[in-house]
């Protein structure tokens, strides 16, 4: 088998239909897709060797990153970021068909936590008493809806889940704002990036900082100094915990530049000469399309 005949096998958050099958698919094509039932049990097959990549969601550009995937990515795994994607999220309100002439008495609305929390001003309004149930992703709440048609229950998500499991959309477009993307990133055991057509210009790293051990006054702003003397364009800042106890926290910084160029060498090199512990997840481009959610 020649290297272009070779289809990777690729992890993703399931089942079909999710918004990371769109990105997967987006990426990847139809064959080699694998669907997992959690973030954590894509990551453990691409980190495992199961798999060749993994796909998982990263940010939501209204709730910010998702916090299984960070966690689980920067604390003990060996992993790099090949690409990331940005893909608009529309979210449906979505029933069984024997259940659409019941939409006023739906009895419960499930869908990934994420997407019940970017339609909260819908739900607020039309289902206040409603009970809402949380589920692994998108897709899995449509898929539980088809299972149970007797139910008049609602799930949220994508129109290829409606069309995936035959539900009814009984409510289009119920996200509170318009401008809704979530950031995916490819992650594999191996540092390059992949390249595919429509990527953007400059690449992009991303790096993991903590801080030095002993407490110092300034020691962010040096770290900041240490990329805008360089004229080294940071697109992101966060912290997040250490998870080794209240106040230690460590830096997600993603640099608009690859890691090998001079500048991003020498940057590199005074961070650790500040007693900073540094971690590179690679440099990788970035695809920013308008995906078709039948992608």
């Amino acid at each position: 088998m020649t290297e272009k005949d070779y289809t990777p096998t690729v992890a993703y958050l399931g089942p079909e239909a999710s918004f990371t099958h769109i990105a997967a698919t987006y990426m990847f094509g139809r064959t080699g897709l694998r669907p997992f039932p959690t973030i954590p049990d894509c990551i453990e097959a691409v980190a495992k060797g199961h798999v060749a990549y993994a796909i998982v969601p990263l940010e939501n550009a209204l709730e910010g990153s998702v916090p299984l995937t960070i966690d689980y990515l920067f604390h003990g795994s060996e992993l790099f970021i090949n690409a990331e994607m940005s893909i608009p999220i529309e979210q449906h309100l979505m029933v069984h068909k024997e259940q659409k002439n019941a939409v006023a008495q739906i009895e419960s609305v499930q869908s990934h936590p994420h997407a019940l929390a970017q339609c909260h001003k819908f739900l607020q309004y039309h289902y206040r008493k409603v009970p809402l149930f949380q589920t692994t992703s998108t897709a899995a709440a449509a898929k539980y809806v088809s299972e149970h048609p007797e139910q008049c229950i609602a799930a949220i998500g994508n129109r290829l889940a409606a069309e995936q499991y035959g539900l009814h959309i009984a409510e289009e477009n119920i996200h509170d704002f318009h401008f809704n993307h979530t950031r995916f990133v490819v992650l594999s055991l191996r540092k390059g990036s992949l390249d595919r057509k429509g990527h953007s210009d400059k690449p992009k790293t991303t790096l993991m900082v903590k801080l030095p051990e002993e407490d110092r006054s300034g020691v962010l702003h040096q770290i900041l100094s240490v990329f805008a003397w360089r004229k080294l364009n940071l697109s992101k800042i966060e912290s997040r915990p250490l998870k080794t106890g209240l106040g230690n926290y460590f830096f997600i910084i993603d640099v608009l530049e690859d890691e090998n160029h001079p500048m991003m060498i020498g940057a590199k090199e005074e961070l650790a000469a500040l007693n900073c512990s540094i971690r590179s997840f690679g440099s990788y481009f970035t695809y920013d399309q308008e995906i078709s959610e039948r992608a």
